[in-house]
């Protein structure tokens, strides 16, 4: 799935705007991108309730940047490689958290 980074002037935070597999538009604000191993990886919060999704419940995806604001976004393969993606990220946010709490 290739899509595009945008500015999002109002908070000057990065969006994504995808299409999910059901068809779906959907406006998601970038959370981080991180690496494990050799691949980067992206999270992504929408900006609106998904069906079938909890809320606030973040999105990770294989991260690859293509030519100009062209991003490609690919899932996650298995089980081992999810689990190694989410636990790099609540460590991420566990160090966000730290440092917020430290200022």
């Amino acid at each position: 799935m290739s899509e595009n980074i945008n500015d999002n002037e109002e908070f000057d935070e990065p969006t994504v705007s995808m299409t999910l597999e059901d068809g779906t538009e959907l406006e998601c604000d970038v959370i981080a991108i991180f690496p494990v191993g050799d691949r980067d990886y992206i999270a992504l919060l929408p900006n609106k309730p998904v069906e079938g999704y909890e809320e606030n419940e973040v999105f990770l995806y294989r991260y690859a940047e293509l030519d100009g604001d062209d991003i490609e976004l690919t899932q996650i393969e298995t089980e081992e490689e999810y689990e190694a993606v989410a636990d790099a990220f609540d460590e991420l946010l566990d160090e966000e958290e730290f440092n917020n709490f430290e200022e």
